[in-house]
């Protein structure tokens, strides 16, 4: 699969070629009467098998050229079995032919897949006359309307549920059906064509736990039994919360749920509470996105309405939503750089690097290693359907023999194949961290010297981008360029030189935070109004500038044009946030002030961590279990994202209470004390958590437990004088119809 886990992750590409369908249906293209009687002769595959299964040799289940096997032969045996209980009216025979699918209606409006009834197959279980059990299997097949067709079945990739004996192979049961297809409708395929593939298909019998899922078991209810005993002890017999034990306060669900959900009404100066509402939309609108890219790979009866929707504004809103993985950089970088430099002013410019990796990689491991055991071991078991397991994020498969990458933050230039799709956020976010020391160091000893250093690292980043971009005409509108999409999003999105500019814009917008330290800056009224304009204007261009180059195939776009919107907007984007934020703190926010600083935001914004690990698997777990078609539009998806988002949420509570929050709060309780002499103006908004020492206190606004996100809390550490006080989101699986 290569870099497809990650690709899905990047919105804007993966939206895009989920959109290459193939030829779009052309009103002027006439359908042949005699073809379409043709299709209506295999329309209902099940009847015709019904006498067919009667007349069954064993040279109809093995290919032309190889000797039978003894699978072969026990194939034969089932099928005489169900030969003699069609015959005879047993119901479990006619279970098995009534459970498949058929060419389902309104193939011309993408009606392409028939998911027959997949538990009546695979409850099929029958005691044979040998002593053998029959099993039902159910299996996918692939249907060749292109040779039925003509121009209009072209574009068609129709499948539909069979049901066979579990003893027959993907093989016999693909020579089986074009045999069938050939006595019913002269149709003769491509030895290469595979109608029936093993991994389409399914039984009843399910994989053993295996030691891995074992181990993620005992894991789990080891933390689980820590948190319940905690929590009984906390609730019921410790009287004065005072006296609480520190190891029990920090498993403890009641102490832990309070800090969560404490909310700070009060206005505090010395906080950027605008930064828990842009974490939350960002969240919000990658989960959107990525309910949007199952949508439409999900078996949809209106597969071509997709291109209508996808030439209207709402779909650059989806397709863009890459720039909330923008967003998350640009806030990092901002937390990074604003929070560390005041810090180091007071310790005198030193740094406690080791201390400061060991606390950053100890924050995030936990929840990243928790989560690749739910993925891996605990996702196989928990659900199934005729399409789970082989959905855009759920290939299990990945996580062997890359794991280990994932736990070191080095998956997106160590491996083509990475375990968690959507870690590849964090491997870059990491790398950002590791380096941010030097540049620190830089602006902190040469000031504005420095922060031009760091301005030209960014453009050098960004003319390397534009140039890799001309090199190999990657294109966003047509998915070209090199080897394909899947080239583009490997060069241009998975590695940190080429997703470094919001981080270092947001680096850069921290220092100059740093350099004002809080001081009110007036601007007039006609100063603001540019100020607002120019921000609007960079964000919708943003997203919009490609808008009209998705209309056609006609409309084209130069790869150097393409390459000036690339590199620039990723440049754009955290400017125009960049000005939001400012204006929030100056009180120029107006409503986008009020809105982005409500209280309700701050819970979201300490969940957003666990809720980004865990959506993916909510996603897949729901999107997989399907066993009917559904319907694409806007509304549906929107009732599918609610339905999605909200069991995100109350999964990221159980990771927040069983792993991170307990994980965190051994880790302050074992690791040298943090925490240099208490400011006299920062008042504690999480006392289970160490506070940033600095007039912008954002830990309050960005706990530790958000700290995937939100690196604030890191600098703390890398703040640390040593010794001393020894103070921290193209391709989607190709489309359904190519």
């Amino acid at each position: 699969m290569g870099k497809v886990s990650v690709i899905t992750l990047i919105l804007g590409l993966a939206v895009t070629s989920a959109l290459d369908f193939g030829p779009e249906i052309n009103p002027g293209i006439e359908l042949d009467a005699q073809d379409y009687q043709r299709l209506n002769k295999v329309r209902h595959l099940s009847e015709q098998f019904f006498g067919h299964y009667k007349n069954v040799t064993l040279d109809d289940l093995v290919p032309e050229g190889r000797l039978p096997t003894v699978s072969d032969l026990q194939c034969y045996a089932d099928f005489a079995q169900l030969t003699a209980g069609l015959t005879s009216g047993s119901l479990w025979a006619y279970r098995m032919i009534d459970a498949w699918g058929s060419i389902p209606a309104g193939i011309l409006k993408g009606h392409l897949k028939d998911l027959g009834h997949y538990d009546e197959c695979i409850g099929i279980e029958q005691s044979a006359v040998s002593g053998s059990t029959i099993l039902g299997k159910y299996c996918l097949a692939s249907l060749p309307l292109q040779q039925l067709l003509g121009n209009v079945g072209r574009m068609m990739n129709v499948q539909t549920a069979v049901c066979f004996p579990a003893s027959c192979s993907a093989t016999n049961m693909d020579t089986l059906l074009r045999r069938v297809l050939k006595q019913l409708v002269g149709l003769e395929l491509n030895a290469n064509q595979n109608l029936v593939s093993e991994n389409s298909c399914k039984t009843s019998e399910r994989d053993a736990y295996d030691g891995g899922a074992i181990a993620a078991i005992v894991i789990l209810s080891v933390f689980g039994a820590a948190v319940i005993i905690s929590t009984f002890y906390d609730y019921f017999l410790c009287e004065d919360q005072k006296k609480l034990p520190a190891v029990l306060k920090v498993f403890s669900a009641r102490a832990n749920s309070r800090s969560l959900f404490r909310i700070t009404t009060k206005p505090n100066p010395n906080v950027i509470e605008c930064l828990h509402g842009l974490r939350g939309m960002s969240l919000i609108w990658v989960c959107f996105g990525h309910d949007y890219i199952i949508a439409i790979t999900s078996p949809n009866i209106n597969l071509y309405d997709v291109y209508a929707w996808a030439k209207t504004p709402f779909k650059e809103v989806i397709q863009e939503g890459v720039f909330a993985v923008d967003s998350f950089f640009f806030i990092s970088g901002l937390l990074v750089a604003m929070v560390a430099l005041r810090s180091m002013e007071k310790a005198k410019g030193k740094l406690n690097i080791p201390l400061m990796y060991l606390h950053r990689y100890l924050r995030l491991t936990p929840i990243v290693a928790v989560s690749i055991l739910l993925y891996w071991k605990l996702l196989p078991h928990l659900g199934d359907g005729p399409l789970y397991g082989n959905w855009n994020f759920d290939s299990y498969d990945r996580c062997e023999g890359n794991w280990y990458w994932t736990l070191l933050y080095i998956q997106n230039y160590a491996t083509d194949s990475e375990c968690l799709a959507q870690t590849w956020y964090l491997a870059i976010d990491m790398q950002l961290y590791i380096i941010s020391p030097i540049l620190l160091i830089i602006v902190y000893k040469w000031g504005k010297k420095g922060a031009a250093v760091v301005l030209l690292l960014l453009l050098g980043l960004a003319a390397y981008l534009f140039s890799i971009i001309v090199i190999n005409n990657y294109s966003l509108v047509s998915g070209g360029g090199g080897g394909g999409p899947d080239d583009y999003s490997e060069d241009l999105d998975h590695y940190t030189h080429n997703r470094a500019s919001g981080w270092l814009v947001g680096f850069l917008f921290g220092y100059f935070l740093h350099t004002i330290r809080g001081k009110a800056i007036k601007l007039s009224r006609p100063a603001v109004w540019v100020g607002w304009i120019t921000c609007l204007a960079l964000l919708f261009t943003c997203i919009f500038a490609m808008y009209p180059y998705g209309l056609g195939k006609t409309k084209t776009l130069p790869s150097v044009n393409e390459a000036f919107y690339v590199s620039l907007s990723r440049i754009a984007w955290p400017l125009g946030l960049s000005w939001v934020v400012f204006a929030c703190m100056q009180g120029y926010g107006g409503l986008a002030n009020s809105f982005l600083t409500s209280p309700l935001w701050q819970p979201l914004s300490k969940l957003s961590f666990c809720v980004y690990m865990g959506h993916l698997f909510i996603q897949n777990l729901n999107a997989g279990r399907t066993r009917v078609n559904t319907y694409f539009s806007n509304y549906d998806i929107m009732l599918r994202f609610w339905q999605d988002f909200g069991f995100s949420v109350l999964l990221a509570y159980v990771m927040y209470i069983l792993i991170e929050a307990p994980c965190g709060g051994l880790e302050t309780l074992i690791l040298p004390n943090r925490r240099p002499a208490p400011q006299p103006k920062v008042q504690a908004a999480e006392p289970s958590k160490e506070e940033i020492p600095s007039p912008l206190d954002l830990e309050k606004q960005a706990p530790e437990s958000s700290a995937a996100i939100d690196p604030a809390n890191d600098s703390t550490l890398a703040t640390a004088p040593p010794l001393e006080s020894k103070t921290q989101l193209q391709t989607c699986e190709r489309n359904e119809t190519s």
